[in-house]
């Protein structure tokens, strides 16, 4: 299993020159707390930046910035963390929790934008496999108990 498998392949983006509000809306429209700010090369959408909620909440709105005058490039974060479709769950958990970052865009061998890895996919794969390992634990002691009965 690599990232690509347990990424969210549909991705809220934007173009920098696009305003704060229209980020805001869209995030809204795809209930998620983040786009991926990107620039359009050879057809392909090459991630840039990220302005996640937080950021419009704690940086613009509690300024009184006027959202629709601010672009989205303007306020991004753009020290973006990515990572490879094919990278290691375990090396990309620890470089996110290493970095302080929640969620990054994952890219193709191009560099092209192909979903978003956030903490709560890391989070829902982790709990699979205490949830498995558990079972397992079950399973052995259930199975012993039945060679037990037998003998």
């Amino acid at each position: 299993m690599n990232i690509l498998d347990i990424c969210t392949h549909k991705v809220a983006m934007l173009e920098r020159n696009e305003t704060v509000q229209q980020a805001a809306k869209l995030m809204k429209q795809h209930h998620v707390g983040d786009v991926i700010v990107i620039s359009k090369s050879d057809g392909q959408n090459k991630p840039l930046g990220i302005l996640t909620d937080r950021d419009i909440v704690v940086d613009l709105i509690a300024n009184d910035v006027d959202l629709n005058s601010v672009s989205v490039g303007d306020c991004m974060s753009d020290d973006l963390m990515t990572v490879r479709e094919d990278a290691d769950i375990a090396d990309t958990m620890k470089e996110m929790s290493h970095r302080g970052v929640r969620r990054a865009p994952v890219i193709a061998t191009d560099g092209s934008l192909c979903g978003i890895l956030s903490m709560d996919d890391m989070i829902e794969v982790s709990s699979n496999m205490m949830r498995d390992m558990s079972a397992l634990i079950y399973r052995e002691q259930a199975c012993e108990e039945l060679k037990h009965q037998r003998h």
